[in-house]
């Protein structure tokens, strides 16, 4: 097979994933719209986004279902390309804004912000949960770069973990200390994409999309430090400021993720080592790859927490949390044996 086949049967083979990946993300769709504690069919759901009549289920699709779903969209989106920009930045296969605790820092300040200064809108939670993220972020990076060995992958991840810990204990002493922190934090601390105040989806989603276009723009200098900064900087990649705009990124995209829907974990970790399997090590199909595979498992994570205790609701973040602990132990003990 001549070279120039095999390359046109990668990228066919590569499309058609990214076309499946797709179709898979819109079935999600469809059935989020239609899921619930009252069954719609989708006669009905299509009656209801296109022709509204004002009944209840009408109004339930519109107003609850759609706004839903869109947000697992965003936050999926917002996750799953930041922990791909984390793990391309550190070279660190473990890194995850929920495993380094960078998710952990902006409960922690938008906690603050509630239980101290009172603040109550979204808008505002959007700021103190980045200023949370960059905190996170300087202290991780302050702590784990100190000692002889530097910011190794595990000791990322091991300081990671430890200032979870501290941000997430902190978190939840302030909530337990004032009981009206405790009533609107206590859904929001797990993790979830319902009941969500209105507004949301307005107000992270402009910094999301700021998060996303910044990540677009640094793929290339990213596949360009995979080889290192020497090489980087030969090719003309300003490596310094490759590193800034992904920083800048990822405090955007973790910062409007947190404080739309709390810290869900794993789908950084997960998502991209998905990717980077099923389209090899190139950041522009990671990238393109992510945006697709992260919002299919929110979606499909959020609608098993609707079925498994039906009509009851398991939320989103504790579903995450039990499929990505396997993932993340099964990780580790392959760490050894495969190249990154």
């Amino acid at each position: 097979m001549s070279p120039g086949k095999g390359s046109t049967l990668q990228l066919t083979g590569r499309l058609t994933g990214l076309l499946g990946i797709g179709t898979l993300l819109l079935l999600s769709v469809l059935l989020s719209v239609s899921v619930g504690s009252a069954m719609l069919d989708l006669p009905t759901v299509l009656s209801a986004l296109f022709s509204p009549d004002g009944s209840i289920a009408s109004v339930t699709v519109a107003e609850v279902r759609v706004p839903r779903t869109v947000l697992a969209l965003i936050i999926g989106a917002a996750l799953g390309i930041a922990g791909g920009l984390m793990q391309a930045m550190t070279n660190n296969p473990l890194a995850d804004p929920g495993l380094l605790g960078i998710n952990a820092g902006a409960s922690f300040a938008v906690a603050v912000g509630i239980g101290v200064f009172g603040i109550s809108s979204i808008g505002t939670s959007v700021w103190w949960s980045m200023g949370g993220t960059v905190v996170a972020a300087v202290l991780l990076y302050l702590v784990a770069t100190r000692g002889p060995i530097g910011a190794t992958p595990v000791r990322l991840t091991l300081v990671g973990a430890a200032l979870s810990a501290v941000f997430t204990g902190a978190s939840m002493a302030l909530t337990y200390l004032n009981p009206m922190t405790f009533e609107r934090m206590r859904f929001w601390l797990v993790g979830s994409v319902t009941d969500r105040p209105v507004g949301t989806i307005e107000h992270v989603g402009w910094f999301v999309l700021a998060g996303l276009l910044l990540a677009v723009w640094c793929v290339r200098g990213l596949n360009a430090l995979a080889l290192g900064d020497d090489v980087a900087r030969s090719l003309g990649v300003n490596v310094v400021l490759t590193r800034v705009l992904v920083l800048g990124a990822i405090v955007l995209l973790c910062g409007a993720a947190t404080a739309a829907a709390g810290p869900i974990v794993f789908v950084g970790l997960m998502i991209p080592h998905l990717a980077r399997r099923l389209f090899g090590p190139d950041q522009r199909w990671i990238m393109a790859a992510s945006m697709l595979l992260a919002p299919l498992l929110v979606l499909v994570a959020d609608l098993v927490g609707r079925f498994i205790v039906w009509p009851a609701e398991l939320r989103v973040g504790i579903v995450t949390a039990l499929v990505g602990a396997p993932v993340l132990i099964a990780m580790v003990r392959g760490t050894k044996k495969e190249s990154w």
